[in-house]
C-alpha cells in the first residue's frame, strides 16, 4: 500500500470574480521513502496540492470530488481534531514557501524544538524527558548541518540567515518524525549555493530516516535533483506523471518539453568565454 493515494481529486476557489477550478482530477501515490516532485508554473496548483493533501486549504476553496488515502485513511472524513492529530507530527509535517514564518518570533530555537518533541512524546505516549529531549535536538541538529548548534538554540529566529531558518524547520519535522513531509518551495527565496545544500540536504535524509518527500518547485531542473518521480501541473490538470529519467531525458507531453526547453542552456564558445 502506498503512503499517499489521491484519486481524481478537484479543488475550486471561491472568488468576486466567480469559481476557480484549482485543481481538476489529479490523481498520484507516493510510496513510502518516495519523494514526488510536483513542478509547474505559478498559478498551476501546485500548492493548492500541497495545501488539499494536508487539510490546509484556506475558507474560499473547496473540495470538489476525489479522495486522499494517507496510510490507509481517507483525511477527507476526517474531523478537525482527527485531522490535527495527523497534520504537524507524526503523520504530515509541511514546510512553507516562508519559513521564518512558522517560527514564533518571541520563542528562542530550543524552546520550539523542545515543544516539537514534547507533541510527538505526548502522542506516542511517552513521558517527556527533557534531557534526553536536548539530546535528540542536538543529534538531530548536527544531521541537517548546522554548526555550533549549542549556540544556534538560543537565538531567537531573527538572529539566524535564511539557510539556517530552513535548516531548523527540517529539524522540526525530523523531530516529529513524519510519515510524510511536505515541502512548498523552501529553497525559493535562497541563494543557489544554499538552494544547493538544501536539496543535498533533503536527499541525504530521505536515504537516512526513509521518509517520504512531497516537494512543491517551479523550476523543473529542481525536480530532476530531488524527485524520485516528477508530476508536471499545468491550470489544475495533471500534464505528466513519471520516473523522473523518463520526464526528463523522454518527455511525452509538449507542455513538459517546453518547461525543459526554457531551461538556459550555455555553449561550449560561451562556456570558453566565462572561464
Amino acid at each position: 500500500m502506498a503512503l499517499l493515494e489521491v484519486r481524481e481529486l478537484s479543488v475550486v476557489y471561491r472568488t468576486p470574480f466567480g469559481i476557480v477550478n484549482a485543481l481538476n482530477d489529479v490523481t498520484f501515490n507516493i510510496d513510502r521513502g518516495e519523494s514526488l516532485a510536483v513542478v509547474g508554473e505559478s498559478g498551476s496548483g501546485k500548492s493548492t496540492l500541497a495545501l488539499a493533501v494536508s487539510r490546509l486549504l484556506p475558507p474560499n476553496a473547496r473540495y470538489v470530488s476525489g479522495s486522499i488515502m494517507f496510510d490507509g485513511i481517507n483525511i477527507l472524513r476526517l474531523s478537525s481534531s482527527e485531522i490535527r492529530r495527523i497534520r504537524g507530527g507524526t503523520g504530515i509535517f509541511m514546510v512553507f514557501q516562508e519559513p521564518a514564518t512558522s517560527l514564533n518570533p518571541v520563542f528562542k530555537v530550543k524552546d520550539q524544538l523542545m515543544e516539537a518533541v514534547r507533541i510527538r512524546y505526548e502522542r506516542e505516549g511517552n513521558t517527556f524527558d527533557e534531557s534526553k529531549a536536548i539530546t535528540e535536538i542536538m543529534s538531530v541538529l548536527r544531521d541537517v548541518r548546522i554548526p555550533d548548534p549549542e549556540l544556534i538554540i538560543e537565538r531567537y529566529p531573527h538572529q539566524l540567515s535564511g539557510g539556517q531558518i530552513q535548516r531548523i524547520m527540517i529539524a522540526m519535522g525530523l523531530l516529529m518524525r513524519p510519515k510524510l513531509y511536505i515541502a512548498d518551495e523552501p529553497t525559493s527565496a535562497l541563494d543557489v549555493t544554499v538552494q544547493a545544500q538544501i536539496l543535498k540536504l533533503l536527499r541525504d535524509l530521505k536515504r537516512e530516516y526513509g521518509i517520504s518527500i512531497l516537494f512543491i518547485t517551479h523550476d523543473i531542473a529542481v525536480a530532476s535533483i530531488i524527485g524520485d518521480s516528477i508530476m508536471v501541473l499545468y491550470a489544475g490538470q495533471l500534464m505528466e506523471l513519471g520516473p523522473t529519467k523518463s520526464v526528463i531525458y523522454e518527455p511525452r507531453h509538449p507542455y513538459t518539453q517546453a518547461l525543459l526547453s526554457s531551461i538556459p542552456k550555455i555553449s561550449k564558445a560561451e562556456a570558453s568565454c566565462q572561464q
